[in-house]
């Protein structure tokens, strides 16, 4: 693994393009002091919501025009993910399979549009098939001279082993509660509804400045740390509960759509004035249909640990002759809240695991 570049007291102070990448000292001190000198590629590593994303699209920016005036129009562009120098690839399906990954090769030989520096920034890399890894190691390896890599990733899987050893790693750490809280608190959150959100949220802050905004949250909560009480053995009674959830999910879904509708509306405008071409029309409907898929996701995985929690307490309270039931029945929500990522049949996942989870008092 490439060491990792030191923060000194000679870094320079860091540039204010990277004001929207919180609680992340450490990672932003490291890409400030790469900017100068940057090597063919970079790997992000963190939870989703800690700010991968947002330092990868500021050190882009960077990187294409190293005045790191966030008001130029370079960074504007590239902060948006709209700058044609800088190419943001999102996986098609459940994996980034070998045909995406042939795809990712082509872009990377082309030569930069606009500037001197191409950076190609790669998005969920931790679903990389075995294939598509095989195809894409050389070219990330021995990049163009023009072309920079950013490879963002929750975790480093098998497949993502020897890609990982080509690439400056730079962490991102789960931000604590306090953190994700006062950044609520600066955009305008009460305080009360930024501490209930920052909880929910599990150090996710993407995730927190949707919840802040949620009337439902408790009820979602409450609905989830109630279902071991209510299983009784039948699949009706699993049926019954899976659907009252999913119900609740779908409604949390609701602020989000509202700020997609306002984007479509912008958007519209933009193409009323300027036209349908350059729109970036296709690129935003994919991206709202992939927030609305990872939306859902995590509410299905919050309310799975709240499931896992309530077992957790009842093990934890003494039931001891209990014990090896409910240490199952948390091995086994665990297992479903992994199995999200290969996007199964949510009806089906959460009626199988009901069924097999025992009913607490």
């Amino acid at each position: 693994m490439t060491d990792l570049i030191s923060s000194t007291d000679g870094v320079p102070a860091i540039p204010p393009i990277f004001d929207r990448v919180v609680g992340q000292p450490a990672a932003v001190a490291l890409l400030a002091a790469s900017v100068a000198r940057p090597v063919h590629a970079y790997l992000f590593v963190g939870p989703p919501g800690t700010g991968k994303r947002a330092a990868a699209r500021a050190f882009a920016a960077l990187l294409v025009d190293p005045t790191g005036d966030p008001d130029g129009r370079d960074s504007r562009l590239a902060l948006v993910g709209e700058h044609p120098d800088v190419r943001e690839v999102r996986r098609a399906g459940p994996y980034i399979t070998a045909d995406q990954a042939t795809e990712i090769v082509r872009l990377a030989a082309m030569a930069p549009t606009e500037g001197r520096r191409k950076v190609m920034i790669l998005e969920e890399f931790h679903l990389l098939q075995p294939a598509a890894a095989t195809k894409l190691l050389k070219t990330i390896e021995e990049p163009t001279p023009t072309t920079v890599f950013l490879v963002l990733a929750e975790q480093i899987p098998p497949e993502l082993v020897t890609i990982a050893s080509r690439c400056v790693r730079v962490d991102f750490r789960p931000l604590v509660d306090d953190v994700v809280v006062d950044a609520l608190v600066e955009a305008g959150v009460g305080r009360e509804a930024a501490i209930e959100a920052a909880r929910a949220a599990g150090g996710n802050l993407d995730r927190a400045r949707l919840l802040a905004h949620d009337t439902q949250l408790a009820e979602r909560r409450h609905a989830f740390a109630g279902v071991a009480g209510r299983l009784d053995g039948t699949g009706a009674t699993a049926a019954k509960i899976v659907d009252e959830l999913l119900g609740l999910i779908d409604g949390a879904a609701d602020p989000l759509r509202e700020r997609h509708e306002d984007e479509a509306a912008e958007l519209e405008a933009r193409v009323a004035q300027f036209g349908e071409r350059g729109s970036g029309r296709k690129s935003i409907e994919d991206r709202q249909r992939r927030e609305l898929r990872r939306h859902r996701t995590d509410e299905l995985r919050s309310g799975l640990a709240v499931i896992a929690a309530s077992y957790r307490d009842a093990l934890a309270a003494g039931g001891a002759h209990h014990s090896p039931a409910l240490g199952d029945a948390v091995g086994d929500v665990h297992d479903a809240i992994e199995a999200l990522e290969r996007n199964p049949n949510e009806t089906l996942l959460l009626q199988a695991l009901l069924l097999r989870l025992p009913s607490l008092p």
